[in-house]
Formats: structure tokens, C-alpha cells, sequence
């Protein structure tokens, strides 16, 4: 999921991480394995978020995803695996 501006603020505010930027020369690379997303970066690794029942801009809360885990404690670099779910839940919005 791409989150727009709002969407990210709120999630930013509710889970410890850092957007990789839309300017990265790793998000083509990123964007070609996973899908067009926004990238987080965390203390456990690469991370996305998924919409918990509606999709897209309407989803009200959103699932953290895991996809790669820091492959040495200075974090420097990542290894793939399967995509896995976390218990973390953002709510991305207010249903009007």
C-alpha cells in the first residue's frame, strides 16, 4: 500500500519507523519484488503495510508486514524472506 501524506504522518505516529524516500535509488529495485509501496525501516527491518479489509486510500486500518530482517546488529544490511505479518495495526483514518 502507498500511503499518501496523512497516511503516513498518522503511521509514523503510532509505529517507530523511517520512510525510505520516494527518491532512493533502491525503490525501483524495491518496488519490482514487492509492489508499489511505501517502505519502512525499523528496528526489526523492511517493512510495509497492508489494509485490513477495505483496500487503498478507503482502508481505515492497515497491518505492518515484515520483509526482510537486519542481517547484523549495526543494520546494515537486509535479508529477504517471506513476508510476514506483525501484530502492529495502524489506523490510518476516521470513517465519516
Amino acid at each position: 500500500m502507498k500511503l499518501n501524506s496523512a497516511q503516513l504522518e498518522r503511521t509514523l505516529g503510532q509505529f517507530e519507523a523511517r520512510p525510505i524516500p520516494d527518491d532512493h535509488p533502491a525503490i525501483p529495485q524495491l518496488n519490482d519484488l514487492f509492489g508499489e509501496h511505501t517502505f519502512l525501516l525499523d528496528s526489526r527491518g523492511l517493512n510495509i503495510v497492508e489494509p485490513v479489509g477495505v483496500a487503498g486510500a478507503a482502508a481505515e486500518s492497515a497491518k505492518v508486514v515484515n520483509l526482510a530482517s537486519w542481517s547484523d546488529d549495526s543494520q546494515s544490511g537486509l535479508d529477504l524472506h517471506e513476508p510476514q505479518l506483525t501484530d502492529v495495526v495502524i489506523t490510518l483514518g476516521l470513517k465519516h
